[in-house]
């Protein structure tokens, strides 16, 4: 196993054990980090805005479930490197990405069930696994563009050969 690859599944595999750590705490422990969270976002946007006025809770659950949904979009990243290291392309590389994230975030909220305080939510599936799609999509369109920018430095290498030759 070469070292990128290794370094690849360490990273994946770790932010897994993160977002494992963090679902196992008691439904108290997690409310009080989020709400620290929050409590911070709060100080700052009432620095920046002062005038804005909305509803603390609702801004709450919008900070919960954005933090499901990026922790999710981090991990399909990661687990698309990693299958990529070890050899896996295209479609399959995709799909075994996308599937990983949608398959960890449904035993996630099933290892929910018997946490204290917790529960187990078929909507954070879905904000979970939109946040692995939201990732494909990502890390598709940069695998493109690095792609196309890879043929243009190639081509104008080529060029740049070609007309030394003439000269």
């Amino acid at each position: 196993m070469t070292a990128y690859k290794s370094i690849s599944w360490i990273a994946a595999i770790a932010w897994m054990a993160v977002i494992f750590y963090l679902s196992h705490q008691p439904g108290s422990a997690s409310s009080d980090l989020s709400s620290g969270i929050v409590a911070a976002l709060l100080d700052l946007m009432d620095r920046v805005a002062p005038a804005l006025d909305f509803d603390v809770e609702s801004f709450h659950t919008f900070v919960r479930k954005n933090a499901h949904f990026i922790a999710y979009f981090l991990l399909s990243l990661l687990s698309l490197n990693a299958w990529r290291s070890s050899g896996f392309r295209g479609l399959k590389q995709l799909a075994l990405g996308f599937g990983m994230c949608a398959l960890f975030a449904a035993t996630d909220e099933i290892h929910q069930l018997f946490i204290d305080g917790r529960s187990g939510e078929v909507r954070d599936v879905l904000i979970d696994s939109a946040g692995a799609g939201l990732g494909v999509a990502v890390y598709v369109i940069a695998e493109k563009v690095w792609s196309l920018r890879k043929k243009n430095t190639e081509k104008s290498a080529k060029n740049r050969n070609n007309n030394k030759n003439f000269s």
